[in-house]
């Protein structure tokens, strides 16, 4: 019998979406566990090809920026994975992404002291070598990721409505009508600054720690306290934002400013407590903005586009991933220690912080906006703070609207699907 798709309502928050959750953890480990863990082998690139920090720094850059901005390689991995899970769960959403992001902060606290045991032992050809065979179990995450129906994928175009050209039906498969949807892009902007200078105490940081005088298994334990304190703080998130007690923007504001001025400290770190501290302090920030990041674009951009959206946010946001850390190279190279290649990153994750504020809806203190706002909002063609773009060619469905959107009286006049 030819198999039929089971068509659900709304996403099921559960069932075999558990098991995505574990393939989502099993895939976050393997991809930004060995991204988190590259420090190791950075210092031992600049010794053995005896270039500047700024060339090397090119390696992490370019393989990041390959990974979102091309779409291959690892995203083919994780973006599939993350979006599957969103369409899974609805109301605990952030719970589960913060479950499957937790596989980052345990394999960060496992991967530096292994990848530095393994460099001792088979030097980083070797080393690098033993990763790609690790790598491989990818593909049996991969198999778990089962697709899902959900009743508005059936939802067929307006009556009357012309049907859609193949331009159209184009810009719609890579989500390209979403570069008109100011909130998303504003988020974009944001995600992308923040991008910039997150991924540099990845890199950075055991050089730095190196630089300050302390041994490389010392400077390693330093990723590895971050770790620890990432998997915290991905929990709490997770937890945080299944408790509905605070707006997602909200909380994804806090994180990041919080994730900034951590960055901005690590110069101050200068004793190995205190560097040990602020790591433990950026570990659990930066941990804990992840799962929020993901959980909030579902409200921004509805369920529909969620493929779409994650993948045009990966595409761009590569741009701040492929400049950080050569720019944060150049300016070691040009001062002569880490100090300012830190201030700004933090600067750059502060300054996403900011864009973040710019979101509409976000001064408002409770889940559903005030009706001047969402009047604001109708007046400037932003049909909600914080809601999906109307989609062209099909009726909304009720399942599809987050908590921020405004229902016009067209809309509301509409037969349900």
């Amino acid at each position: 019998m030819p198999y039929q798709a089971v068509v659900h309502p709304e996403p099921p928050d559960g069932g075999w979406g558990w098991m995505v959750v574990l393939a989502a953890f099993i895939q976050s480990a393997l991809v930004f566990g060995v991204i988190r863990s590259f420090g190791v082998f950075f210092v031992e690139f600049v010794e053995y090809f005896d270039e500047l920090s700024r060339r090397i720094s090119w390696i992490t850059s370019i393989g990041i920026a390959v990974q979102q901005f091309v779409s291959f390689g690892w995203a083919l991995v994780f973006t599939p994975s993350m979006a599957s899970m969103a369409r899974y769960f609805k109301a605990r959403r952030t719970l589960a992404t913060g479950l499957a992001l937790t596989g980052v902060g345990l394999s960060s606290f496992a991967f530096s002291p292994l990848f530095q045991l393994l460099v001792d032992a088979y030097a980083w050809r070797g080393a690098l070598m033993i990763v790609a065979g690790m790598s491989f179990n990818l593909v049996v995450c991969g198999a778990l990721i089962r697709p899902l129906t959900l009743k508005e994928d059936l939802v067929g175009p307006l009556p009357g409505a012309s049907a859609e050209t193949g331009l159209k039906k184009l810009s719609s498969l890579f989500g390209l009508h979403l570069l008109s949807h100011w909130p998303f892009m504003r988020f974009v902007l944001a995600v992308t600054l923040i991008n910039t200078g997150y991924f540099i105490p990845y890199v950075h940081l055991v050089a730095r720690a190196r630089e300050l005088g302390f041994d490389e298994y010392k400077a390693a334990f330093l990723m590895s306290v971050a770790a620890v304190a990432d998997l915290c703080g991905r929990l709490f998130s997770g937890w945080l934002g299944n408790c509905r007690a605070f707006r997602l923007v909200h909380i994804l504001v806090t994180w990041t400013s919080l994730t900034g001025v951590s960055l901005v400290l690590i110069p101050v770190g200068r004793s190995y407590p205190l560097l040990v501290a602020i790591s433990l302090g950026y570990g659990f920030f930066s941990g804990a903005l992840t799962p929020v990041v993901f959980s909030i674009i579902p409200e921004i951009v509805g369920i529909k586009n969620i493929f779409s959206s994650m993948g045009l946010l990966q595409m761009i946001e590569s741009i701040g991933g492929l400049l950080g850390a050569p720019l944060s190279g150049f300016l070691r190279d040009v001062t002569g220690d880490y100090v300012a290649s830190f201030l700004t990153a933090g600067s750059f994750i502060l300054a996403g912080s900011l864009v973040l504020v710019t979101l509409p809806g976000f001064s408002a203190c409770t889940t559903r906006p005030t009706p001047q706002e969402l009047s604001a909002a109708m007046e400037t063609g932003e049909h909600s703070p914080l809601g999906p773009a109307p989609v062209h060619g099909g009726a909304p469905s009720p399942h599809e609207r987050s908590p921020y959107e405004a229902v016009s009286r067209t809309e509301k006049a509409l037969p349900d699907s």
